[in-house]
């Protein structure tokens, strides 16, 4: 089996991990986003369960759990593709590491494939986070037909710009934190740049450096992707400006600290699958 083949399916398995432990903070972090009733973190959880009960933390996980696969297979598949084409550039060989440009290059790369397949699935999981009590979608089968009865093909593409811009830095992050950090800070974390416990930190920081990054995109993408249509008829522009205009600067980091809660223990989990998944692969094929 091709590397590219391996990055593939263990980036998929990485993926599943991060949503099965990410999900109710991403809900929290969303909520947020696109309303001003919570007044922190700790306040949205609390009208969260209070209104929809434990299972309202999971609301519209079934869309990025059946389409994760895809997706951070695809970004995972794409990293490779950009290292690959880094060493290319560089000169170098198969086994050989290549530069922090290089490695900065593959992440953002990454993105490029990552947002044709992530796109479709993010706009449905926000808006089903973000429906209020009375319930217009039963579910992200139900919403991705309605959308596109409404809208089209573009309705399920919605906010794809914002989603590159918000993946093509952050995925610059992302990528380089963990490989950088795994390359040069072999003796960190007791096992070794090998062993569980360095993939779990090195995985984690990538993940906050990732958020600390990306959170102001996201906050914008969240924003357009879950207005009516024809909210915004001057994209990302309009967004920005109007969001600023009425809630400050500081609006831009809105869901900021659910976001950061979330990434080290959700991109650990997703670091430690890709890295697991990736020695049974190894190991038998």
């Amino acid at each position: 089996m091709s590397e590219s083949a391996k990055a593939f399916l263990s980036g998929g398995f990485g993926g599943v991990c991060l949503v099965a432990v990410g999900h109710p903070l991403d809900t929290i972090k969303v909520k947020m986003q696109t309303s001003n009733e919570y007044s922190s973190m700790a306040d949205c959880f609390r009208k969260i369960v209070a209104k929809d009960g434990p299972r309202g933390l999971f609301a519209g996980m079934a869309a990025p759990l059946a389409g994760i696969t895809p997706i951070f297979a695809v970004y995972f598949w794409g990293f490779d593709l950009g290292k690959q084409i880094a060493r290319v550039v560089e000169g170098k060989g198969p086994e050989e590491q290549i530069s922090t440009a290089g490695i900065m290059f593959a992440g953002g790369f990454s993105a490029i494939p990552g947002s044709a397949v992530m796109v479709p699935g993010d706009r449905i999981k926000v808006i089903l986070q973000t429906q209020g009590e009375k319930k217009l979608y039963n579910g992200p089968i139900d919403c991705a037909k309605k959308i596109y009865a409404e809208e089209g093909i573009r309705g399920l593409y919605k906010g794809t710009a914002l989603t590159l811009l918000r993946d093509g830095p952050g995925s610059v992050a992302y990528y380089g934190a963990y490989e950088l950090m795994k390359v040069n800070m072999p003796n960190a974390v007791p096992g070794g740049a090998s062993g569980a416990l360095s993939t779990i930190f090195c995985g984690g920081m990538a993940g906050v450096f990732n958020w600390i990054v990306a959170v102001p995109p996201d906050v914008l993408k969240s924003r357009f992707q879950t207005a009516p249509t024809g909210t915004y008829p001057g994209g990302i522009r309009q967004v920005a400006t109007e969001l600023i205009a009425k809630e400050g600067v500081a609006s831009l980091y809105k869901g900021l600290a659910p976001a950061l809660a979330r990434a080290f223990p959700a991109n650990a989990a997703c670091f430690l699958g890709v890295e697991t998944s990736k020695k049974v692969l190894n190991m038998y094929m």
